[in-house]
């Protein structure tokens, strides 16, 4: 017996690492001698880069770099062979301004430009780059900035940084930074444009603490931005989707960078080579936190079940929760599903680490002896 595990994380409760060991161990319960492969899963969000260096046998590197808020943070990333993973997150998160202090006229994504040099000096061509958790609204300028681009105000003196800086933006210079070969693939699973009702400064600001003041001013200057940028490369979209990504990060890869946009989970799952894994194993188990109708509109649960259809291979999912909509998994590749939650608690009991281990690999261990007992 083969298996193959490839769970997304049960947030709040464990690490894609940790649940695949959690099924592990249910499985081994009843198969004892098979064959169990855990890949490690991720969206292009949080646990993006521990997840492709565990399952490709990279490194990790700390350095430190300019954060958010413009004094130092400790930000990691990934190399393998000649590709550097880095999560946005890391250095221009969310998460590493407190709310008091949220304002995206002044975080930066200087610190995404100073990781990507970093692992340029030790010899990276290519970025994944997942840009989940931004606390940022300067439309990728300060990465910008970082690798030797030139955002000039009208007295030819750099702007400054954060969202702030765009309203004094008057001239664009290109960098002097040799990008030839490099090559950015971006993990984003959002649509938004750059500018407009459902631009990122209208979608997104207020999470990142923009007034409503702040909203309009900065969606104007990043319309701005984005015709002084036709002025480096003609062919920019501001509409294009996902151009709003990340307050616009989205839209600096695209135009400056020449990246591509690309759905998280579907990044992932080639970067840790699952499909290789899939091939050759007799059933597959995925699963998340919360199986719902959502789950099939591009979760990471979806991506492994249509790759494993693709070999026609039986797949069954374990959800922290299960929502009545959950049965449009089934319609998609998901053969069946299951609650690992075994009775009434409350939801900080459910999501308690030892409760949650405990149940999902209770779970498995049950949902494996049916399968053992119907000879599978």
């Amino acid at each position: 017996m083969k298996i193959t595990i490839a769970t997304d994380s049960y947030k709040g409760s464990l690490t894609t690492f940790q649940a695949g060991e959690a099924i592990k161990e249910g499985i081994q319960r009843v198969y004892k001698n098979a064959q169990v492969k855990i890949c490690p899963l991720a969206d292009g969000g949080e646990g993006t880069v521990e997840t492709i260096v565990s399952a490709t046998g990279g490194k990790l590197q700390t350095v430190s770099v300019t954060g958010p808020l413009c004094y130092k943070v400790e930000a990691t990333y990934g190399i393998t062979g000649d590709t550097a993973i880095i999560e946005m997150s890391s250095a221009a998160g969310i998460t590493l301004v407190p709310c008091e202090k949220r304002n995206p006229l002044n975080t930066t994504t200087y610190g995404i430009g100073e990781l990507i040099l970093d692992a340029m000096s030790k010899g990276c061509k290519r970025y994944i780059i997942g840009i989940g958790g931004s606390s940022t609204n300067d439309g990728g300028v300060g990465m910008l900035q970082a690798l030797g681009f030139e955002f000039l105000n009208g007295k030819g003196q750099p702007i400054p940084l954060g969202a702030k800086g765009l309203q004094e933006l008057a001239v664009i210079r290109g960098t002097d930074l040799d990008l030839t070969g490099c090559e950015f693939r971006v993990a984003c699973d959002v649509t938004n444009p750059l500018c407009g009702e459902n631009g990122c400064s209208v979608v997104y600001g207020p999470q990142k603490g923009a007034t409503p003041e702040m909203i309009q001013n900065m969606d104007e200057w990043l319309l701005k931005y984005a015709e002084l940028t036709k002025t480096l490369n003609p062919d920019v979209d501001a509409s294009f989707p996902g151009a709003g990504a990340a307050g616009g990060l989205g839209f600096a890869f695209m135009s400056y960078l020449n990246g591509t946009l690309e759905p998280g989970t579907d990044l992932v799952i080639k970067a840790t080579g699952l499909e290789n894994f899939i091939k050759d194993t007799d059933i597959v188990v995925t699963g998340e936190g919360r199986l719902d109708g959502q789950t099939v509109m591009g979760k990471a649960p979806m991506g492994v079940a249509e790759l494993a259809k693709k070999y026609g291979k039986l797949v069954i999912a374990f959800g922290g929760s299960i929502s009545d909509d959950a049965t449009e998994c089934n319609r998609h590749g998901i053969d069946a599903f299951f609650s690992i939650v075994k009775g009434p608690c409350s939801l900080e009991e459910a999501m308690n680490y030892d409760t949650a281990y405990k149940n999902l690999s209770d779970t498995a261990e049950q949902v494996f002896r049916l399968l053992y007992c119907n000879g599978g």
